[in-house]
């Protein structure tokens, strides 16, 4: 056991106070980790456009003070009662879901969406107990999505830690607790793309450019990136883009201009976006007969999705998926090897890098979109 198991451990954290300011370093207690809990040190952190969408409140209940931070890698600290599959010194990723290994969606092979696990935005309070792990003088300061990496130090449930190859560098593959795995995902695993097939990606953020990844990856023959915004193309080229479309460059709808170029339609599009319109269009640019369409964007509460029965009835298969069918403690670490083997590119990703001191300039990237990932070091 470490030195510090047991024990309190005073640290520096992000905190955000309210909503759309910046964060305030500021030092906070973090008390030991309870049962079939870790406490873990943070060595590396990037922000994600998650922390921003709930940081700016425009998520679902605003919940403050709060730690933000769900991407990050670090060591394994102390764990509390009833862990066994993880030790102090352990390389991990902490993850925004879980794995508890024992209900139906974890026994399935078709789901990664554990019951007990399962992300929970509202919730700023350990499961085991309801309570906060964090808190300044005596005042409890809420956790985020079950991690809270904005924090030297930090405590999350066993299940919501994939332990990974010690070998790999922490400050590449901390990218692989959300994002990336998310859009590189929801290519490779759900919508399955063939050698030689067409792909359209819908978004070309940092999810979308994963997505992309994972056509290049699987071998497409073109890959169409969608976007309003015409300053991210030359960077989609990176990631395998070979074609661009932007929908406000046409007078009729996007599907169509897609469809026309690729003689019918594309075999498989991913949409990261979000935005119901371009759900219906990723799903109807699909060709009929054999066509897949993967939705990832997560769209607002009240929004619906409108399209013609005969699109389905045409054989044009509509998928959803939820951190691309990964689940975090069985499936990361094979991840985390396919980069080790230069099976997959991380580095393109990360396109900017600041010491913790200067963690609001990482949320001042993301907002003017000059940044895709941006690493925190938590040493600076």
């Amino acid at each position: 056991m470490s030195g510090t198991a047991g024990q309190v451990i005073r640290c520096k954290a992000a905190v955000a106070w309210e909503a759309g300011k910046p964060l305030v370093i500021e030092e906070v207690e973090v008390a030991p980790p309870q049962k079939n809990e870790v406490r873990l040190k943070i060595l590396f952190t990037s922000l994600c456009h998650t922390d921003v969408y709930f940081w700016e409140a425009k998520g679902q209940t605003p919940l403050f003070p709060r730690i933000f931070g769900h991407e990050a890698g670090g060591i394994v600290e102390s764990v509390g009662e009833g862990v066994t599959d993880l030790q102090p010194g352990d390389h991990v990723l902490p993850v925004f879901t879980g794995e508890c290994k024992e209900c139906p969606h974890c026994h399935s092979e078709e789901s990664n969406m554990c019951d007990l696990l399962r992300i929970n935005t509202d919730r700023g309070v350990m499961i085991n107990d309801g309570q906060s792990r964090f808190s300044i003088k005596g005042k409890p300061i809420y956790h985020f999505v079950g991690t809270s990496t904005f924090s030297e130090y930090t405590v999350t449930h066993v299940g919501c830690v994939a332990k990974i190859n010690p070998a790999a560098p922490l400050d590449k593959v901390c990218v692989l607790s959300c994002g990336i795995s998310t859009g590189f995902g929801a290519t490779v695993n759900v919508a399955k793309p063939k050698k030689g097939q067409t792909v359209a990606i819908f978004g070309l953020g940092a999810v979308g450019l994963a997505a992309a990844e994972g056509a290049r990856v699987s071998g497409a023959s073109r890959i169409i990136g969608v976007d309003l915004n015409p300053s991210r193309f030359n960077e989609a080229k990176k990631f395998g883009v070979t074609e661009f479309v932007n929908p406000k460059d046409y007078d009729k709808p996007v599907q169509q201009v897609i469809a026309e170029m690729t003689n019918g339609g594309v075999d498989r599009s991913v949409e990261c976006t979000g935005s119901v319109q371009a759900m219906i269009s990723a799903f109807e640019c699909v060709h009929d007969g054999w066509g897949v369409a993967v939705l990832v964007g997560v769209p607002n509460k009240d929004d619906a999705f409108k399209t013609h029965p005969m699109n389905l009835l045409n054989e044009r298969t509509l998928k959803g998926t939820f951190f691309g069918n990964y689940k975090p403690r069985s499936d990361l670490p094979s991840v985390v090897e396919k980069y080790m083997n230069k099976e997959m590119e991380l580095e393109k990703f990360i396109t900017h890098a600041v010491p913790f001191s200067e963690i609001n300039k990482a949320f001042d990237l993301m907002l003017s979109g000059e940044s895709i990932r941006c690493i925190i070091r938590m040493d600076g």
